[in-house]
């Protein structure tokens, strides 16, 4: 059980709702374990589970502060024989374990009557399938690498807003002389990571993420290119103010939102708190997918549910009728207009989403610039350790890039 302790170590954000669904749901219960407790998060679970009741259900929400806090409660939960209905987890990796262990269903039945194959990009089939069955239903797809920014203060400062790394280093010295924040930030390891991962899709191209993240390729992590990301990203240390080691990525936004900062860079679940505090995206706030909305790697993240095994015909039900509602096309829309990110199905028409939506869902549908996020690519364990080294970099201002090259090989060659 090495593994699933070391799955309990990391953890990332995301997602519910409902529409159409029998009436046969009278008097069913489902009991959900997540983690979506910041204003846009809870928004977009009140529309799921009143969708749910509203179908004749119970819904019995279960809120745990934290991926990590909430996973560890759900698989303590599994191991001790009271297992929830269903549990989030991150797309990608993160539930191996637990379906090795054999604590989790297939809901291949479902997604067959769903044709589930057909409507997904072939990535998310990939991270929710293990030998060729769908264990998880992913609910939403989050873009990983965008660029958020307070229109009016952009304005005031005379910058016109940004879409590359180098592009955000040349306008923070203005920035700064305007009296804002360049770039809220949130500096915890996972953030630190996830802003690196940027740099390096961005900065790099998808070719040099694809071969680091994706084939291990340590020769690639010792060329001129992944140097240059590192450059770049200690760069970005002079964007930050002193107050964010430590501080949550919601609070980053925060300042984005009130004006004391300029941009951030986070997934599109940071705009369920622009929209939690009345903004529209265009007016009072913009976004940008770094590398170019034209041209940028979308990086894709999100979240899924799984469901844990269980004998009651009635909890059983309960899991197809939620696993049903969580992929419906009107459901899909409306959760993810809660929550920020964009539908997972690529057949449903996003008209009626903002136009941060509507650039990532049209980035999604070239395949091209469909790039998984590392919670796809690698383990829980070597993205632990790859964290671990970004996060001494980024708090070494004194450590030099060729050090860090040295140290993120070591732990890529060690965790492979």
């Amino acid at each position: 059980m090495r593994a699933l302790r070391s799955l309990l170590m990391h953890g990332a954000a995301g997602v519910v709702i409902a529409a159409g669904l029998a009436q046969s749901a009278a008097a069913q219960e489902a009991e959900v374990i997540h983690w979506w407790t910041s204003g846009g998060e809870s928004a977009a679970v009140k529309v799921f589970a009143e969708q749910f009741e509203e179908a004749g259900g119970t819904w019995v929400d279960n809120a745990v502060a934290g991926g990590v806090n909430a996973r560890t409660a759900g698989i303590n939960r599994i191991v001790g024989g009271d297992p929830p209905t269903a549990m989030q987890f991150n797309t990608g990796l993160q539930f191996d374990e637990v379906v090795g262990n054999g604590f989790l269903r297939d809901l291949e039945d479902v997604a067959a009557a769903g044709n589930w194959r057909d409507v997904l990009p072939e990535a998310i089939i990939k991270a929710t399938t293990r030998e060729n069955k769908f264990y998880a239903v992913p609910v939403n797809i989050h873009g990983q690498s965008w660029l958020w920014y307070n229109n009016e203060v952009l304005e005031q400062a005379g910058v016109e807003p940004p879409s590359t790394y180098e592009e955000m280093l040349e306008v923070g010295p203005k920035l700064k002389d305007a009296g804002v924040v360049p770039m809220a930030f949130s500096g915890e390891p996972n953030w630190e990571r996830f802003l690196f991962n940027s740099v390096m899709l961005a900065e790099g191209g998808s070719d040099l993420y694809l071969d680091v993240l994706g084939n291990k390729n340590i020769e690639a992590v010792q060329g001129e290119d992944f140097r240059k990301v590192a450059e770049t990203f200690g760069e970005l240390r002079d964007l930050v103010d002193e107050g964010s080691p430590g501080r949550k990525w919601n609070d980053a936004t925060n300042m984005v939102i009130t004006g004391q900062a300029a941009m951030q860079v986070m997934g599109d679940w940071a705009k369920g708190e622009f929209i939690a505090a009345g903004m529209t995206a265009g007016e009072e706030y913009g976004c940008t997918i770094l590398g170019g909305d034209d041209k940028g790697g979308y990086m894709m993240g999100g979240d899924v549910f799984v469901f844990p095994q269980t004998d009651d015909p009635a909890e059983q039900e309960a899991q197809e009728k939620l696993a049903e509602l969580m992929m419906a096309p009107e459901t899909q829309i409306e959760f993810n207009k809660k929550k920020g990110s964009v539908p997972v199905r690529l057949d449903v028409d996003v008209s009626s989403m903002d136009i941060c939506a509507q650039k990532g869902m049209a980035a999604l549908r070239d395949p091209e610039r469909q790039i998984p996020s590392d919670n796809f690519l690698t383990s829980p364990d070597m993205y632990g350790s790859l964290q671990d080294v970004i996060t001494e970099y980024w708090n070494t201002p004194s450590m030099d890039v060729e050090t860090f090259v040295e140290n993120y090989a070591s732990a890529m060659e060690a965790a492979s």
